[in-house]
């Protein structure tokens, strides 16, 4: 069968996808039937930070089961309202402090991030940016032009990194006036892109896609974003290998979880799966200290005993690093 052509102006299927993202609380309890007595709950933690999940993530998820690990990284909760521990606020990697421009942080050494947009296809519940200001602090077009030459200003930036919300959000034509832009960036060596539209929306990699990864002047690294196995189903392993096959390095970062991957069998098996997906394991993070995610957190000696026995498991390429980000860090910390 022939694909239809898409008219002008017509949204691309992974447009129509994101689209048709459920929000409504009631709606995903429905779908997996689950009980009515969660709803309450959910909408009041909805208020706060609004539900959104794609449809074929819902369809990884398992009917009936409220512990479900997909289910429980996108579900709002009655703990997200509860007081927070000691610790826990709206900013807990410095975001506000690294700011140079607005929509450009400035964390490390020879990298610069771009917080290119304040969508995402997926409202994770541990979000470390479900506070951050994006109307005032994106890198939107008429931002582009500033922070280029803020960056040849500086010099010595080897390394953009696109972020947001998700950049795989921007229509392709936008992604491609952006790194036309960056073109003005001297010494720039490499474009990463954190994105985890690959895993919740497949769909996302299409021909349009590929065809602008592949034409890029630089070296690029895609940095994925799974928790767990389930979420990498064979659509998922299709639009990886398809990345892959535009030259890209393909990375994974996860962030432990309580009650979705705090476990070593469930860490290995993400870990194999990725594997074969053509994914290296790169870093497993402990959760970021942001207001509304503390029933997430494990404490540091699990997490410690966790990597511990991932190591015995594993070998070492798979093994992803253990490290909390730490506001006004030089880097990553190991734990």
């Amino acid at each position: 069968m022939i694909p239809r052509t898409r008219r002008a102006g017509e949204p691309a299927p992974w447009q129509q996808a994101l689209a048709g993202a459920v929000r409504d609380p009631a709606e995903l309890l429905a779908l997996l039937r689950l009980p009515r007595a969660l709803l309450p709950a959910a909408r009041a933690a909805a208020r706060r930070f609004p539900l959104r999940v794609p449809r074929g993530f819902v369809a990884r998820m398992r009917p009936g089961d409220p512990d479900d690990p997909l289910l429980r990284q996108v579900l709002p909760l009655e703990a997200e309202l509860a007081p927070q521990p000691p610790g826990y606020g709206p900013d807990p990697v410095g975001d506000d402090a690294a700011s140079c421009t607005p929509g450009l942080l400035r964390k490390y050494r020879d990298r610069a991030l771009l917080v290119t947009t304040g969508a995402c296809a997926v409202h994770c519940r541990y979000c470390f940016r479900r506070h951050y200001p994006y109307a005032e602090a994106s890198a939107g077009p008429s931002r582009w032009r500033a922070i280029v030459e803020h960056l040849a200003g500086d010099g010595g930036t080897e390394e953009v990194i696109l972020s947001g919300g998700d950049p795989l959000t921007l229509p392709t034509p936008r992604l491609a006036a952006l790194t036309r832009t960056l073109c003005g960036v001297p010494g720039l060596a490499r474009l990463r892109i954190h994105t985890r539209l690959p895993v919740v929306l497949p769909e996302r990699v299409d021909g349009e896609l590929l065809a602008w990864l592949a034409r890029l002047p630089w070296q690029v690294v895609v940095v994925v974003h799974a928790n767990h196995a389930n979420e990498l189903d064979d659509d998922v392993a299709a639009a990886l290998a398809a990345l892959a096959g535009t030259g890209a390095v393909l990375l994974n970062q996860s962030v432990l979880l309580a009650g979705v991957n705090d476990d070593t069998d469930v860490l290995a098996a993400l870990s194999r799966r990725l594997l074969a997906c053509g994914v290296l394991p790169y870093y497993l993070h402990q959760l970021d200290r942001v207001a509304g995610a503390a029933h997430f957190a494990v404490d540091d000696a699990r997490a410690r005993d966790l990597h511990a026995r991932l190591r015995e498991r594993l070998p070492g390429y798979l093994v992803p690093r253990l490290v909390r980000e730490v506001a006004g860090a030089p880097a990553k910390m190991p734990l």
